[in-house]
């Protein structure tokens, strides 16, 4: 089993700039790719950002040049870099690791762009 603890939602003005973190623990040598979800009121979740074990990156096309994900395997841990945030990138953000036996969630964290 992998456990995924994320932090650092919140509210932004549009423009701003936020980073989330997700500390993987666990089975962590079984994970395949950790990646970025998010989920909007009344939408499904959808794929923001991905990065595989040997650490190529996928980007949903609307978050390309904006958002960022890196890892630092010392700390377990996966981030992603928001930037230039905009108010359609309000929604809940959920980490997610991907392992032969299926996926694991964290619990979610609110990102909120407003003025």
């Amino acid at each position: 089993q992998v456990q995924l603890v994320e932090s650092g939602g919140g509210l932004v003005q549009p423009g701003g700039s936020l980073r989330l973190s997700c500390a993987a623990s666990g089975s962590i040598f079984s994970i395949n790719a950790m990646g970025w979800y998010r989920q909007a009121p009344g939408k499904q979740r959808e794929l923001v950002a991905s990065m595989a074990r040997g650490g190529s990156t996928n980007y949903a096309a609307s978050v390309k040049g904006r958002f960022t994900i890196s890892r630092d395997n010392a700390k377990n841990t996966v981030y992603l870099q928001m930037n230039s945030l905009k108010p359609e990138d309000t929604a809940v953000y959920y980490c997610n690791a991907q392992l032969y036996v299926g996926d694991y969630w964290g619990q979610g964290t609110q990102v909120t762009v407003s003025s």
